[in-house]
């Protein structure tokens, strides 16, 4: 051979080579009798819900392994699912504890990980799974800021090419109602899209008490919500979804940012819940964002989390003829969809989904447009923190690292000062 036609015999025996490791790794699952061993990362709220869920959507799914940075967390959640699922909970000798329990469980012997820590975990947890060729459902968002969201854009190609499935937790995306009300947004029901808004308007967050001798690092784990390099603000953690719908509906993330926001001063008192510290967190009480996309379209967003305020979850395209209220599966007064008491949780269809595309061998990867969604986000925070203007560029390129550096589970970590406008420095 030709020094050309020998390297073109060996890179198409390795194509080959892979093809077939690929069709052998769909293939276990082809006949739906072959078990799915699940492990869950991050065994809290949602991750202990999105294993239920896993659990609902498949027979063939066996609860596999466990972590969480608390052990006794991830041994109360295998018990749980012991006592209601049975043989389908086979957890014995894998179930673990601390920072690194997310390589404890990747090499467990699992075929699909569950990636549920907190959000600031999610680039380098993502990383590790690919890595270790696993397929995976993470919950959104896909991290907290530019360089973790760059991080996970950069594995969107490395996860195809080993032919691994991402679905994220946007379940929307997987909802009846929103589905079909979105094909006839995309089908012109509406006209050109010319403005949009969407909202997430609640009361206060869920808040944990700080336990007597926790460490900082151990209670900020705890209480993950209120600390930015955790969730990101509950712009990113929450607000995520309803930004997530409308760049499905535009097809495309907004070009730039500018907005308002802050804190009431409610939990700036010195509160015993947080040990008397002053302060419980850093996190802002609300977001007002107006976002522009290609065309010039502006969107309209706001997040909040203020007892007493109105409550108003929702997502409203404004086209040239006509209105689509998405959240409510509405085109002008046509109610689009109706959801019917025998309808699948959106919850538990994301995950049938996900499993019918591994068995299937054509795996779904979300990755891309979730990470998208969750710069978005990230975006419109440092619009609000900093009081400037910010455009996409800004926001990817970004060089702000939220993650503490060399910090284990006993470490003293200072809680940063709240964002000021016109001193944040993006």
């Amino acid at each position: 051979m030709s020094e050309s036609t020998r390297r073109d015999f060996v890179a198409g025996t390795a194509a080959v080579t892979a093809t077939a490791a690929a069709s052998q790794m769909f293939s276990a699952f082809a006949a739906g009798n072959d078990t799915i061993k699940v492990g869950l990362i991050g065994c809290g709220g949602r991750g202990s819900g999105a294993i239920g869920d896993c659990l609902a959507a498949d027979k063939s799914v066996k609860f596999w392994a466990a972590g969480d940075v608390f052990l006794s967390q991830a041994e109360n959640t295998v018990k749980a699912y012991k006592e209601s699922s049975g043989d389908r909970v086979d957890c014995a000798g894998r179930v673990f504890g601390g920072l690194d329990a997310v390589d404890q469980v990747l090499a467990s012997g699992v075929d699909l990980v569950i990636l549920a820590a907190p959000p600031g975990y999610r680039p380098p947890h993502l990383e590790a799974a690919i890595k270790a060729k696993k397929h995976i459902f993470c919950e959104k968002p896909m991290g907290v800021d530019g360089p973790g969201i760059k991080k996970a854009l950069g594995l969107v190609e490395e996860a195809k090419k080993n032919n691994l499935a991402i679905v994220a937790g946007t379940q929307r995306r997987h909802e009846v109602g929103y589905i079909k009300t979105m094909e006839k947004i995309h089908g012109g029901a509406i006209g050109d899209i010319i403005s949009a808004r969407c909202s997430w308007n609640g009361s206060e967050p869920w808040f944990k008490t700080r336990k007597p001798g926790q460490s900082d690092v151990e209670y900020q784990l705890m209480n993950w919500y209120h600390f930015v390099w955790l969730s990101g603000d509950h712009i990113v953690e929450q607000h995520v979804h309803n930004l997530d719908v409308i760049n499905w509906a535009m097809k495309g993330h907004p070009l730039k940012a500018v907005g308002q926001g802050g804190r009431i001063g409610r939990r700036d008192l010195k509160d015993p819940r947080n040990g008397g510290v002053a302060g419980v967190g850093h996190i802002y009480d609300l977001f007002s964002i107006e976002y522009e996309y290609a065309g010039g379209v502006p969107m309209y967003s706001y997040c909040s989390h203020v007892p007493g305020t109105t409550q108003d979850v929702s997502e409203t395209i404004y086209g040239s003829k006509g209105t689509s209220q998405i959240s409510s599966y509405k085109i002008g007064k046509d109610t689009i969809h109706k959801r019917d008491r025998a309808e699948l949780s959106p919850y538990v269809q994301e995950h049938i989904d996900l499993i019918q595309s591994i068995k299937a061998g054509k795996p779904l990867n979300e990755l891309q447009n979730v990470a998208e969604s969750t710069l978005t986000a990230v975006m419109g925070r440092m619009a609000v923190y900093s009081g400037k203007v910010v455009t996409w560029d800004m926001a990817l390129n970004s060089t702000v690292d939220t993650m503490p550096k060399d910090i284990d589970l006993k470490s003293a970590l200072a809680v940063p000062a709240v964002a000021v406008p016109g001193k944040y420095k993006v």
